[in-house]
């Protein structure tokens, strides 16, 4: 789901920054009754690298799970040779489920894992759908498209049996949709074929899949109302990454590129939280990631968090006391060095600190400096005119890569370059 996929303004008074033709109102019934974060990061530009990310609050540089698949490319076309990775969920990694089961919560994960062979119950979720990919186990089609419903009502059972035995529950959705390919109710696609088109958004199909998604999670946020459950349980919508960047018709203007890539579009997402001691209607402008949940959870359950981790619990910006909130490492760091469909995704390295971002090309090792705060859009290059911070921030940049043991990419030694690198 792109960073402006939803009919929430994510962004104060930037009306570019919700969909001109998506309608999500029940996402916007909870971010009204919550936080939107403005400025969220999915912890790398691909699916599996986030997901790895959340469960287990590390950046996926260190986990080396950095592309869904197993890496070590290496193409003639290519100057650099992808390093192997990570493809399953190590065992000696600790996931929030496991930390949380072992405090008496139940916990259940249904919908995508893509975390490689291992299922999650080999990583502490009692109950799950098994080792499912972006597929899921089958293709699903009307009246269950994308299994929206069907993941939602599993969901939604965990949770009855769950407040019946008066038991805490951990509950991890992970939607199919709004994946491609797209599929959604045909009652729903008829609504947005009639209905005006925007100027920057128009396909009718993904405007439904994307209502479908919305009604699945008023259907979540409807059963915790019945069980009386509000008062003490939070709710956290977030995507693992951002939309498609075709240049014709991205999915995240105003940001620049999308999924894979480690520009705005690929990594900045919706992030909205509703809870207890959590103000309603409120923004947040601080850069956080999804490897934030992880400390977040555990602070939430009373649980000392003792791992050295990318992530920094969220509490103190949830509760609006944001001169409390730390981040020790200085920055977000994110790494992929992996090449992928289009021409913005490139092995790169980069790092944000406040409202400035560096983004480094692997392949040439030049960098580009950008002020967020000033433009989102990431257009206008820093470093030939603020020189210092440009040099602070690619040494953060390379200390936390070696911190964290990241995985470089090599030079390819039989790389043939073409017309297009000669110029």
């Amino acid at each position: 789901m792109a960073w402006p996929g939803t009919s929430v303004e994510v962004e104060q008074n930037l009306p570019e920054s919700k969909s001109d033709f998506y309608q999500t109102p029940i996402i916007e019934k909870l971010s009204g009754q919550g936080i939107c974060f403005s400025r969220a990061y999915s912890p790398g530009p691909l699916c599996t690298p986030s997901r790895a990310g959340i469960l287990t609050g590390k950046t996926p540089a260190e986990l080396h799970m950095t592309t869904p698949g197993g890496g070590g490319k290496v193409e003639s076309s290519q100057s650099l040779a992808e390093p192997r990775v990570v493809r399953a969920l190590p065992m000696s990694e600790t996931t929030i489920a496991e930390v949380l089961k072992k405090q008496g919560y139940a916990t259940a994960h249904f919908g995508k894992w893509h975390l490689g062979r291992g299922n999650p119950g080999l990583h502490g979720f009692d109950i799950h759908d098994g080792a499912t990919a972006n597929g899921g186990p089958g293709e699903y089609k009307d009246p269950n498209p994308k299994d929206v419903f069907g993941l939602t009502e599993r969901g939604l059972e965990f949770m009855n049996e769950q407040a019946t035995a008066g038991k805490p529950f951990y509950l991890q959705l992970s939607h199919y949709a709004v994946h491609e390919p797209v599929e959604a109710l045909a009652a729903s696609i008829v609504k947005f074929e009639k209905a005006e088109s925007g100027s920057r958004r128009s396909n009718p199909e993904y405007a439904a899949m994307t209502w479908d998604f919305d009604t699945s999670v008023g259907m979540l946020l409807k059963r915790i109302d019945e069980l009386q459950l509000v008062d003490q349980t939070y709710v956290v919508l977030m995507s693992d990454n951002g939309g498609p960047g075709n240049r014709r018709r991205s999915q995240n203007l105003p940001l620049a590129g999308g999924k894979g890539s480690l520009l705005e579009g690929g990594i900045r997402v919706p992030l909205f939280i509703r809870g207890p001691g959590i103000k309603p209607a409120t923004y947040c402008q601080v850069p956080v990631t999804g490897c934030d949940l992880y400390p977040t959870f555990c602070e939430w359950a009373g649980v000392p968090n003792e791992q050295q981790m990318e992530g920094s619990s969220l509490i103190p910006l949830l509760w609006n006391q944001s001169g409390e909130f730390m981040r020790p490492h200085g920055g977000l760091l994110f790494h992929n060095p992996h090449y992928g469909r289009g021409p913005t995704q490139r092995p790169q390295s980069a790092i944000i600190a406040g409202n400035f971002k560096l983004l480094k090309n692997l392949e040439n090792g030049r960098s580009s400096l950008f002020n967020l705060s000033l433009d989102i859009s990431e257009k206008k290059d820093l470093s030939g005119t603020m020189p210092e911070k440009a040099a602070q921030l690619r040494k953060l940049l390379a200390k936390r890569l070696k911190d964290v043991g990241a995985q470089m990419p090599t030079k390819n030694p039989n790389y043939k370059r073409d017309r297009k690198d000669r110029r």
